[in-house]
């Protein structure tokens, strides 16, 4: 008996669809991904000798904080620590202006308290631009 072989057919894979997906996929993640526009320029300045003197540069308050969680602004100690009395002296310095660069300086041993305490007066007062120091770790 003579038993015929049965065709195989060959397996195709419609790529079209998978296609499709990938576009998909890559127009979603292109439009929800958000870019930051990092600009490292070096720019020399020309020299110049005018009589003019150079421009003042924008007034900061900085707020310190030692490691017995005492305040500081501006280099002026506040007589205590209570959140009233930082009001009134970031008040004092900064008066009307809230688009002053606000920089909280607290020392590593400082408790936690003491820096979320400026951070909540920093922003009922409406100081938007906070930024906190740190030193950069020594390498071994």
């Amino acid at each position: 008996m003579k038993f015929q072989r049965q065709r195989r057919e060959e397996i195709n894979i419609n790529l079209t669809p998978l296609i499709d997906v990938v576009f998909l996929l890559l127009i979603f993640f292109m439009i929800t991904t958000t870019f930051t526009r990092e600009s490292h320029l070096s720019i020399s300045l020309p020299e110049a000798s005018s009589a003019e003197s150079p421009v003042e540069e924008p007034k900061s308050i900085e707020v310190l904080i030692g490691a017995d969680g005492q305040y500081s602004i501006n280099d002026a100690p506040l007589v205590n620590n209570e959140s009233l009395t930082l009001r009134r002296g970031i008040l004092k310095v900064a008066g009307d202006a809230r688009d002053m660069p606000f920089v909280i300086t607290a020392d590593a041993q400082a408790q936690h308290q003491a820096v979320v305490r400026v951070m909540d007066v920093a922003g009922d007062l409406g100081f938007s631009a906070l930024s906190i120091t740190t030193q950069q770790a020594a390498r071994e």
